[in-house]
């Protein structure tokens, strides 16, 4: 890659903006076509379920040139606000409020409307009374269709408005002049109907569709809402030497930040004093708090137990873990799969292509339709416009991504790109790193025996000591288990460090020496290793695992042995993915002799050992080369070129943040058993999006025809616009209905 390109790579931005005034899927269409011919944008994907694009663009434009271009035809950006979401929540919450004062006005307004066109069709006075009751309904309550429509027009676009504005007006043109004028229609031998019913019950109808729409589409995007409530809104900063209470956007880098107990962590920062247990079950699914003290990291939306502490802020803003994670779910939310992008196209020609059918509709029946022609063809052309609104089929995929993003992130699966979840159910092979995922990643004692019962107390005080003061890597993990146990470390003097060895101490008053290390330590001093001893080494070898030896007096005191521990649930997770008929392999860069026992364990039939981060990235490619669908586990840096080579790639949360921006979806527990889960929700998901597109394109298939007519000549039926206004609102209820039948699923 050349200098040019790179520096024209850090120039791009990717923001997620909140879109206001799209009422439907080819709305969201339209704003996308906009948003990618501005100058200076890569690309756009607009989420109509969410009213959100997510933008890529470079330095030659920015948010005010795409909020304009927006404007021209009727839609805006929201740029300038400190918490853009916030604003849209806001506005979405007048906007539902706006409909639900709509839909109950023109209801109200409607039934006498509908009650006079039903059972007073004859009556004169009646049609006065309805025609002023129409009024307010179409061009006051229902005046956001014709004004969009307009807008649209004048950029030669369409959409539902278009469909609603066009078809509610001819039906009120229509009933007017036959109110006004039915002398014309009498003197042809013709009886005068008014249609105000069909064109009011379609503006409600849809109204209050809308309003069923705007309430489930917020149930949609509830996983965001509850994810951004652990963030608390104020903190307490320490300000010279005064304690101050801040809004949580006015923190910056270096500020000392206090915690009570009970209290959530406002950012991610380091302790650098005092000592609390904090409950971090949101980020690892463990829901064991995990101790705090000077130097460990604190993370935001965690919650602090009983214990107080303060710490430096080192990530503030959209920086922090949380943040992070919000923005993840966000994007992922927003990102499009294979079949959206069809679903897309399709939106973007329905409306011209229904308008098309309306229009042959109106010139068959004017052609073929006997003595009462007009009437019919005008009737059929409007319920063709009204029942084809492509609302449904805009909603179908991303209702469903979205709640699947949303339940996956209720199960600590984060889901960054919708494709990855379409996908999943497809998986035939899996590829497991061992280190971090697999197993824990890091060094743990798992066996302790004592050889010598005498003075156990005294002997395990003198063992945290040493070991305390050891540099070695392996010394950690032997002062966390001493720990867990409760130890403190006892009084020595004359520490040593031997290096390749191991490490030896007096005790305080000189009179006793004790030696902690490996076989040769124990040889170089003379120190007999006894046959029951020797069991226990040769059993941990076997096991791959590292002994370490505790002499004192010229005797071995006690033995344990240090490996990197399998995770609890890695076993049962294999078996389950075993029972799911997909084929499991590890890859580790580890000896073959550890790599075979860590298989063994955890019941894995395929595994290589001593592969290189390029070795593993050539595995995946010669299993997908088979035509399989792999995905890829893994948790470090030397896992993210065959992350990236995989058809889905799943970082675990606790790995590398490499690993994690090239995987498609996290693991935040770093589980293994959320990976079958992960796969459910994938199938869950692609069976939600097939079910809703059945339904948006059966109503479409069957509705428009009978619309048209077409069961007239058999049985002489025809569909009044005001059922074809409910059936079109029922098509995107039901749609939404079952994409958040998804939140009760179990997985």
């Amino acid at each position: 890659m050349s200098e040019n390109s790179v520096l024209e790579k850090s120039n791009v931005q990717k923001r997620s903006l909140p879109v206001t005034g799209m009422t439907c899927a080819a709305c969201a269409n339209s704003v996308e076509t906009i948003l990618k011919k501005t100058g200076g944008v890569l690309n756009a994907n607009v989420n109509f379920a969410d009213n959100t694009a997510l933008v890529e663009y470079d330095d030659s434009t920015n948010p005010e040139a795409l909020q304009k271009a927006l404007q021209e035809v009727g839609y805006d950006l929201i740029i300038d606000a400190e918490d853009p979401s916030e604003v849209q929540e806001d506005l979405r919450q007048k906007h539902y409020q706006e409909i639900k004062r709509r839909t109950i006005w023109s209801a109200t307004l409607t039934l006498p409307v509908f009650i006079l066109g039903m059972f007073f069709m004859d009556w004169v006075p009646g049609r006065w009374i309805a025609l002023v009751l129409t009024i307010p309904i179409l061009f006051w309550l229902g005046r956001s269709f014709f004004i969009n429509a307009f807008k649209q027009a004048r950029h030669g676009k369409a959409n539902m408005d278009t469909l609603v504005s066009l078809s509610t007006g001819i039906a009120f043109i229509f009933s007017l002049f036959n109110t006004l004028f039915p002398d014309f229609w009498h003197a042809r031998g013709i009886h005068p109907h008014v249609y105000y019913e069909a064109a009011t019950v379609i503006i409600t109808f849809i109204t209050f569709g809308k309003l069923l729409e705007e309430r489930a589409k917020s149930n949609t995007s509830s996983a965001i809402k509850k994810l951004m409530g652990l963030q608390p809104k104020t903190l307490k900063v320490m300000l010279n030497g005064e304690e101050v209470e801040m809004p949580i956007n006015q923190v910056e880098v270096g500020h000392t930040i206090i915690v009570r107990p009970g209290e959530k962590i406002p950012v991610d920062g380091q302790v650098i004093s005092g000592s609390s247990n904090v409950d971090e079950s949101m980020i690892t699914g463990e829901p064991v708090p995990v101790q705090k003290q000077k130097g460990e990291p604190v993370f935001a939306g965690t919650v602090n137990q009983k214990g107080s502490f303060r710490f430096i802020a080192q990530k503030v803003g959209g920086a922090t873990l949380l943040a992070q994670i919000i923005q993840m779910v966000r994007e992922a939310q927003g990102s499009k799969p294979p079949v959206q992008k069809l679903v897309d196209k399709i939106a973007g020609i329905f409306v011209p292509v229904v308008i098309a059918i309306s229009i042959a509709t109106f010139i068959a029946w004017m052609v073929f339709g006997g003595e009462d022609a007009f009437t019919h063809a005008l009737l059929t052309s409007i319920a063709v416009l009204v029942i084809a609104c492509p609302c449904a089929l805009g909603l179908a995929t991303p209702t469903a991504i979205m709640v699947g993003i949303g339940k996956g992130a209720e199960n600590n699966i984060l889901i960054k790109d919708a494709e990855s979840l379409e996908l999943g159910h497809r998986v035939t092979s899996i590829v497991l790193d061992k280190t971090g995922t697999i197993t824990e990643g890091k060094p743990v004692v798992t066996n302790f025996e004592w050889i010598y019962e005498q003075e156990i107390d005294h002997h395990l005080s003198v063992l945290m000591a040493m070991e305390s003061q050891s540099e070695h890597p392996l010394a950690e993990a032997v002062v966390h288990f001493l720990r867990s146990k409760d130890t403190k470390p006892g009084a020595i003097e004359g520490f040593e460090s031997i290096t390749g060895k191991g490490v030896t101490a007096f005790s305080s008053d000189g009179e006793q020496q004790f030696f902690v290390g490996n076989e040769r330590l124990m040889k170089l001093n003379n120190i007999p290793i006894s046959a029951d001893t020797r069991k226990y080494l040769t059993q941990w070898q076997q096991e791959a695992k590292t002994a370490i030896l505790f002499a004192g007096n010229g005797e071995i005191l006690a033995v344990m042995a240090i490996a990197d521990a399998i995770k609890p649930t890695s076993a049962s997770a294999v078996e389950t993915l075993h029972q799911r008929g997909i084929e499991v392999h590890m890859l580790t860069g580890d000896n073959r002799e550890t790599a075979a026992e860590v298989a063994r364990q955890v019941g894995l039939q395929h595994f290589e050992a001593e592969m290189m981060p390029a070795d593993k990235a050539d595995f995946v490619k010669n299993l997908q080369q088979q035509g399989k669908i792999v995905a890829m586990v893994g948790d470090g840096i030397n896992d993210s070129h065959a992350l990236a080579q995989a058809d889905v790639s799943i970082a675990m949360g606790k790995g590398s943040d490499i690993a994690m921006d090239v995987a498609k979806m996290t693991i935040i527990s770093s589980d293994l058993q959320a990976i079958p889960k992960a796969l459910k929700l994938s199938q869950k998901t692609v069976a939600g999006i097939r079910q809703n597109l059945f339904w948006a394109f059966i109503y479409n298939i069957i509705g428009i025809p009978v619309a048209a007519g077409l069961l007239y000549p058999i049985n002489g039926f025809l569909l009044d616009p005001m059922i074809a206004g409910a059936a079109m609102a029922l098509s995107s209820v039901s749609v939404v209905s079952n994409s958040l039948r998804l939140k009760t699923i179990k997985i």
